[in-house]
C-alpha cells in the first residue's frame, strides 16, 4: 500500500497556500487539512477524520510551523501509525507562550471577547485581506501569494477569523507543552525524520538561535536537519520543492 501524506499548515494558513507542494508530488496522494474547518491543535482522531485516511493506511506526516507540533504529537503517541515525518520550520517545544492567556483562563477569556467584539464591528473585513499580504511579504522571500483575492478576503476578512486565529494560538501553547513533555525523555522508535529550517529572508535575524534549537529538536528525534538559506518562514512558498525533495526522499 502507498503511502498517505497528510499535510498540518501553520496558523492563519490555508490549503491553498500548499499547492505548488502538491503539484510537485503528482504521484503521490497528498492531502491537506483544512485548519477553518479542522484546528491544527485538535487530537489526532480528529486529524485523521479530517483527512479522511482509512484505518490500514501508511501514513506519511508534513507540518509547517505550528502544524509541526502536531504531527510530532501524532508520531509521538502513535509511532507504528507514521512511517514518515518531515516537519516544516516547525515551531519548537519551547514555544509555550503565557500561562495567562492559556484556554480558559481570564486572559483569554478577555481577548476572546475583543475578538468577538472587533469582528462584530466588521474590523477583519476592513483590514484582514491587507494583513494577509502583509503576512506574505514578511514571511516570505518569494513574496508569491497563492490565493485569490476571493479567497483571502471570505477567509481572513471573515467575522470570525481572527477569533480563530487566536483559539488556534492559545491552543498551540497547551500543544507545545505536551509535546515538551513528550520529548523531554528518551524518545522511543519514531519514522525517519526531515527537519527544514528556514534562515533566509526575515528569519535570518533570529537564525542562530533558531537553528540551534533546530538541531537540538533534531538531535532528541533522530532526525536530520537540511537548513534553507534561500527561504523565509513560509517555505511551502519559497521553497515547495524542498518540502517535495524531502518526502521523496
Amino acid at each position: 500500500m502507498s503511502v498517505i501524506w497528510i499535510v498540518v499548515p501553520g496558523l492563519a494558513e490555508t490549503p491553498e497556500e500548499f499547492g505548488r507542494v502538491v503539484e510537485l508530488l503528482p504521484d503521490e496522494d497528498v492531502r491537506v487539512i483544512d485548519p477553518w474547518l479542522t484546528p491544527i491543535t485538535s487530537d489526532v482522531d480528529a486529524l485523521r477524520a479530517a483527512a479522511d485516511v482509512p484505518s490500514n493506511a501508511e501514513i506519511g506526516l508534513i507540518g509547517h510551523s505550528i502544524g509541526g507540533l502536531a504531527v510530532l504529537r501524532w508520531a509521538l503517541t502513535r509511532p507504528l501509525e507514521v512511517t514518515r515525518l518531515v516537519l516544516v520550520d516547525t515551531s519548537l517545544t519551547s514555544e509555550t507562550g503565557w500561562r495567562a492567556f492559556y484556554p480558559g483562563t481570564r486572559g483569554d477569556r478577555a481577548v476572546r471577547a475583543l475578538a468577538r467584539f472587533l469582528g462584530r464591528i466588521g474590523l477583519p473585513s476592513v483590514i484582514g485581506t491587507g494583513l494577509r499580504r502583509l503576512s506574505v511579504r514578511v514571511g516570505s522571500m518569494s513574496n508569491h501569494e497563492l490565493l485569490s483575492k476571493a479567497t483571502a478576503r471570505s477567509r481572513y476578512g471573515a467575522d470570525s477569523s481572527w477569533l480563530l486565529f487566536w483559539d488556534e494560538l492559545a491552543g498551540s501553547w497547551e500543544l507545545a507543552a505536551e509535546v515538551q513533555k513528550l520529548v523531554a525523555g528518551p524518545v522511543g522508535a519514531l519514522a525517519p525524520t526531515t527537519l527544514l529550517v528556514a534562515t533566509g529572508g526575515s528569519s535570518r535575524f533570529t537564525a542562530t538561535r533558531w537553528l540551534a534549537g533546530q538541531r537540538r529538536l533534531a538531535y532528541k528525534l533522530g532526525g536530520t536537519v537540511e537548513v534553507l538559506p534561500d527561504s523565509a518562514h513560509l517555505v511551502h512558498l519559497d521553497r515547495p520543492d524542498a518540502v517535495a525533495a524531502a518526502v521523496l526522499r
